[in-house]
Order: structure tokens, then sequence, then C-alpha cells
């Protein structure tokens, strides 16, 4: 039994065959055991359709009014669709703020876990009518990413309107080439990966890539393929050659760890010296007050917080300090710190809480 994750942005979302044509191949699945998560975007999409508006407005209350429109329609066309095909579907909206905080996170895994188990599938959008920052999952690829990690998928499929990522803009460069595989990302430095988008859309490529560089840490493999090319889907869930896939590799983080990562936002930043980086960076250590310069930011204890050295970043931690206390003790030895602070802890940020950059 493998488990899928299958996400279709706004402008895949809107058209009805697509729709259609990723349920067949759903409802194929599940007949052969295998779960399926759907990330679907476009309730704003289909909100601006109902309403017969032609553009997409920039006002976030116009946004999130939008959504209000269209999440209900848009939940109502995957779930007639599935049940035509004997498919039970589950509708999960989540935001950013649930992916945020650990707890939260905590259940919204255990939430699609269940479903999973009654044989559901959850389709899955940002709840944009609540959502205080628009489109902070970036069109729902960082999302896909994240419910990918959440419930152990084997395989991300990000459907979109082009073949894959090229070595250029196709539309505009007839010598762009299909990359096929992709097995370290750096190989995609040299390509010009831009953010546009079509009018129902905010993610563009870039944010897909870095939808599977972040699938690619917890050990998941993403392919970037066509949504309209028939069978694309298909021959991506069996391994065919399709679109671009990115295979799993580098490093392996858990699963706390890939959540502060990706899903927790730092709060400030803890500027170190050259032999705290040089630690945290190849001794596997935790970071001491000694090694702190300087302090950025009003964080508390249990924020995330940033760790840079020379301007660069060095990695991501959970603050055993408040700022203020921090600053009372940059560059002090542990002695020197109780003195000061009689009940602070011995680290400033524990290696169990830490992820390199």
């Amino acid at each position: 039994m493998a488990r899928y994750v299958v996400k279709l942005g706004s402008a895949m979302a809107s058209q009805d065959a697509v729709l259609e044509a990723v349920c067949d191949e759903v409802a194929r699945r599940r007949a052969a055991g295998d779960d399926v998560v759907l990330v679907s975007s476009g309730a704003i999409a289909r909100g601006l359709i109902a309403l017969d508006r032609p553009d997409r407005p920039s006002a976030i209350d116009e946004l999130q009014a939008l959504s209000a429109v269209g999440q209900g329609k848009l939940f109502r066309l995957w779930d007639e669709a599935l049940a035509a095909r004997g498919v039970t579907g589950a509708q999960v909206l989540l935001t950013l703020f649930d992916l945020s905080y650990r707890e939260h996170y905590l259940n919204a895994r255990q939430t699609l876990q269940r479903l999973l188990a009654w044989e559901i599938v959850p389709v899955v959008n940002e709840n944009d009518t609540t959502a205080t920052e628009e489109i902070s999952f970036s069109d729902n690829d960082f999302l896909a990413a994240q419910v990918a990690i959440l419930v152990g998928a084997d395989l991300l499929v990000v459907l979109t309107d082009t073949d894959g990522v090229f070595t250029a803009d196709p539309r505009r460069d007839p010598d762009a080439r299909l990359v096929p595989e992709v097995r370290d990302m750096a190989e995609l430095d040299a390509l010009q990966i831009g953010h546009n988008t079509g009018p129902m859309g905010t993610g563009g490529m870039r944010s897909k890539v870095v939808a599977a560089e972040i699938a690619a840490a917890g050990g998941i493999e993403t392919v970037i393929c066509s949504g309209v090319r028939p069978g694309a889907l298909a021959r991506a869930l069996d391994g065919a050659p399709e679109g671009t896939r990115f295979r799993a590799g580098g490093p392996r983080y858990s699963s706390f760890k890939l959540w502060l990562k990706y899903a927790r936002p730092s709060q400030g930043t803890i500027h170190v010296d050259a032999g705290a980086a040089r630690a945290l960076r190849h001794g596997g250590t935790s970071l001491l007050p000694v090694g702190v310069v300087g302090v950025e930011g009003d964080f508390d204890v249990g924020d995330a917080v940033d760790v840079a050295f020379d301007g660069e970043p060095v990695g991501k931690g959970i603050a055993s300090y408040s700022a203020a206390e921090l600053r009372q003790v940059a560059g002090l030895k542990s002695s020197e710190v109780r003195e000061r602070l009689p009940r602070a802890g011995e680290e400033a940020i524990h290696r169990d809480h830490f992820v390199l950059a």
C-alpha cells in the first residue's frame, strides 16, 4: 500500500475537467488500497467564477470574502465527484497558525491520520477566510509539502499548467528543455525559475521547487508535472517518467526538526562567534551563552529564533532564554551566567531543539 499527496493549484482546481480526471485516478488508487490526500487551492478562483469577476483583487478583505464565497463550492465539487466514484471525501481547512504551533501541528496530523485510517480522502486547503497574511502558503505549495510530511507520504505530486521544471521559461525561450530529474537542488541554481503566475494563482514555479526541497528533507520524493496532460498523474504515481521528479536525498530530519525548520516562524536572531558557529555546524553541540555576540528581536522562551554568524545563517532553534535575558548574559561563561540568572539553564538553545540552515 502506498500513500500519495496530490496538490492542485488554483489554475488546475478551477478546471472541472482536471478535477474529474484527478478523481478518476484517486478512485483507482483507493480501489487498489492506496491512501490519497488532495491539497486543493481554488476557493478564491471559484469565488471569482461565481461572482463573474475577471480579475483577482489585492485587498485582503476582498480576497477573504471571495474565499468565503468559493470554498463551499470548491469542496462540493470535490465531494460530489469523489462520491460518484464511491469515495468519501472530507474537508480539512488549515492556516499557518495550525502548523506554527506544535500542539496544533500534532492535532492536524492526528486528524489526517484518522481520516486515512477510515479510508476517507482528505481535501485540504488553506482557510483563506481567516488567514491574517493572504497566501501565506504560496498557493498551497508549502502546505502540500507539510501535509506530505504530516501523513508520511511516499510521494508528493504537484499538478501545474506546465510539463515540469524547464531550463528556462518555455513560454519565452524556444530552446527551453524539461529537467526530467533532480537529485541535488544545487543543480537548479543556474536556472531562471521565477515567480510568474497566472491570473488565478499566487505560487509560481519557484514555490513548487521549494515544496519539493521541503519534502525531500522529509525523505519524500516529489513530481512536478502537468495537470492537463492525459495520464500524467497516473504515470507520476506509477514512477514512470513524467514531468520533473525530485529524488529524496541529503540530510534527513525528524518530524520535530522539519516542523521547526519549515513551519515555525522565527521571532528574532541570535548572532554567534566563529567558535560557536563551527561547533553548531560540525559538532552537533548546544549553543551556550558564551558563544553569543548579539541578539535581535524581542522573543520569549520557547520561541523559534534564527542563528547567524557574520551575516550568514547557521540554523534555527527554540530559545531557552528570552531576548532580554540573553542580552544580559551574552558572551559570559556558565559560572558567570549562574551569578546573574541563578535559575537559568545551561544552554541558550539545546542541540535537540536546533536544526541547521
